[in-house]
Parts: structure tokens; C-alpha cells; sequence
């Protein structure tokens, strides 16, 4: 019998970003005196995420370097309240990169699905476009990591997904096929256009319904879901 491989993204599709990041941010608005200028953690984390969103897919074309995004995020966020002091945002940066991978928070059914799936003989792996200094840390505290034989970071290959090198880079270190591979994740063009695009399969996970408009393309809202959906999933390489 073939082997065959599923490669998860991690953040926002395992490992919770938005909750986990909301938790190490509010921890670090009151420690290091926000509140104190910023009467409403709301509005400065909706700015954060908008800051943050924007520059990660400039991080992920490869338009800004990881050293720069890293502070920048919280540079031009704390401008929005006229708050400009270099110490300040090297303080929050540093803080969060710390403090952000501690939390543990897991999507629904996340253990127990991975439970079923390496029981059903998957060999499972992770590749993810985030920082390598922390992803691990996430893996390792939300006792994720013992699932997964190869953990590729974009920092190993120096390319983000969806370039097809770090696909081919992650196949080859788990020695596995395109057409014995699945790619989960919950970004369509980052995870499942790249991963098509080298000859996997791919699984869309959108626990928001945000992307009903994919008819043509195998998407679950919760990840239980995705056990009984393999089997089809993988026939289209058949």
C-alpha cells in the first residue's frame, strides 16, 4: 500500500492565530501601559490586525524582510495614537514574539482529528510561512508536534508558499509523491493554488464560510470533517 502524506498549514488553520494573538496582546496592552493612552484594546487591536495583515503579504511576496515586519506592525499601530517611541515598540515587539506562541488554543476537534488520521496510517506534516523561532514553541506547547514526521518553514527554503519550491522541498523530505500528497490550510491561494500548482491536492479550511464561492474545490468548515473527505480527495490523482 502507498503511503500517503497530508501537509497542514499551521497557523489560522491548527493553531488558533486570531484567539492566541488576541490573548498574548491584551496581556501585553496592560504590562507595558497602554491602557493608559489608549482607552479601547478594541480599536487598537482591530488596527493591529489590519497593520499586520497588510504587511504579512508584503513579508509573503517577499517584499519586506522579517526583521522590519516585526516591528513595523506595531510601529504604525501605535502612530494611529500618536504614540511614537522606538523603545516602546521594541518592547511590544519583542513581548509578543514571546508571549504569542505560549498560548495554546487549538481549533475544535484538532487533537482528536489528527488522532484518527495517524490511526488510518496518514503521514502527517507541517508547512508553514510563519516564523521559525516561534512555530515550533507553538507546536511543542499545544502538543501538536509528536503528530507531524517533517516541519518546513519558509525560512528553510527561503520562499514563502505559495512558491512551488516549498512544496517540492517539503515532498522531498517526507519522500513523498504529488499525487500521494494533500495540502490542508485556510488561505486558497497560498495553500491550495500552491499546492495545486505542483500536483497535490489541496482542502480548503474555512471555519468562517468565507469561501462558499470555491464550488469546484474541497473545502471543510470543521476539521472532522476531513477523514471521511480523504478518500475523495485523494481519487482525483487516481
Amino acid at each position: 500500500m502507498k503511503s500517503k502524506h497530508l501537509f497542514f498549514d499551521l497557523d489560522r488553520t491548527l493553531w488558533d492565530f486570531e484567539k492566541n494573538s488576541e490573548i498574548a496582546l491584551s496581556k501585553l496592552f496592560l504590562d507595558l501601559g497602554l491602557h493608559k493612552s489608549i482607552s479601547d484594546f478594541s480599536l487598537f487591536h482591530d488596527l493591529y490586525k489590519t497593520h499586520n495583515s497588510r504587511l504579512w503579504k508584503l513579508y509573503g511576496s517577499g517584499k519586506l524582510s522579517k526583521d522590519i515586519l516585526r516591528n513595523e506592525r506595531f510601529r504604525v499601530t501605535l502612530e494611529e495614537f500618536n504614540l511614537v517611541d522606538p523603545l516602546l515598540i521594541q518592547n511590544i515587539s519583542d513581548g509578543y514574539v514571546e508571549l504569542s506562541p505560549q498560548q495554546t488554543t487549538l481549533f475544535p476537534t484538532t487533537l482528536s482529528t489528527l488522532d484518527t488520521l495517524q490511526k488510518e496510517g496518514f503521514n502527517m506534516h507541517i508547512i508553514t510561512n510563519g516564523f521559525k523561532e516561534v512555530q515550533f514553541i507553538k507546536l511543542q506547547k499545544s502538543g501538536l508536534e509528536n503528530y507531524f514526521d517533517i516541519i518546513v518553514c519558509s525560512e528553510d527554503v527561503g520562499k514563502n508558499k505559495p512558491s512551488p519550491d516549498i512544496f517540492h522541498h517539503s515532498m522531498s523530505h517526507a519522500k513523498a509523491k504529488p499525487e500521494d500528497s494533500v495540502m490542508i490550510g485556510d488561505d486558497f491561494e497560498v495553500d491550495i493554488l500552491g499546492a495545486l500548482s505542483v500536483g497535490m491536492q489541496g482542502v480548503l479550511f474555512d471555519p468562517y464560510k468565507e469561501h462558499n464561492h470555491f464550488q469546484d474545490n474541497f473545502i471543510i468548515q470543521q476539521l472532522d470533517e476531513l477523514p471521511a473527505l480523504l478518500p475523495w480527495v485523494l481519487k482525483k490523482n487516481l
